[in-house]
């Protein structure tokens, strides 16, 4: 009887624990400011950096340590040259430079500071965005923007990988 009891016990607490699956989040979250009197566009990127290191080690065939104690400044300057390939905003059809200005970390996530300066008026944004979306089908990049008072909001998926606002 004991081991019948036990079986059935143990057999329950196997169902529950293997019926809840942890199901990961792929998303990064994006401010894009405006901010007329300085001339530029603010932006902050969280990124969970674990995500992150992954899809950069991926694309360059390199273990990337960024937010971590063994971070190098290789691994910094791959991640630049990672956003620039992959996170881009044209300011009334043009191409413009963006700058990592810094980072930090926060719990697990990555926030990066960037800038565009030499922004004298915003009529559109052509935004391209693939973060980490083509090493995980499932990442969703968010990206809210404030733009003279008028807030919007871009959902970047693997079948969405540009977005386009105007201001006129």
């Amino acid at each position: 009887m004991k081991k019948t009891i036990l079986i059935t016990f143990f057999g329950l607490l196997f169902l529950t624990l293997t019926s809840f699956s942890v199901h990961k989040f792929y998303v990064a979250l994006y401010q894009v400011n405006y901010a007329p009197q300085k001339k530029m566009l603010q932006i902050t990127a969280r990124i969970f950096v674990d995500d992150l290191n992954s899809a950069v080690g991926k694309k360059y065939s390199k273990k990337i340590n960024l937010g971590s104690e063994k971070e190098t400044d290789e691994d910094l300057i791959l991640l630049k040259k990672y956003l620039s390939e992959k996170f881009s905003i044209k300011i009334n059809g043009q191409s413009k430079t963006m700058n990592l200005l810094s980072k930090e970390m926060e719990g697990d996530v990555l926030i990066c500071y960037l800038n565009i300066k030499e922004v004298s008026k915003v009529n559109s944004l052509e935004i391209y965005n693939t973060v980490i979306i083509e090493g995980n089908s499932e990442q969703q990049n968010i990206m809210h923007f404030n733009v003279a008072g008028v807030k919007n909001t871009l959902l970047f998926t693997e079948s969405t990988s540009k977005g386009m606002l105007k201001y006129e």
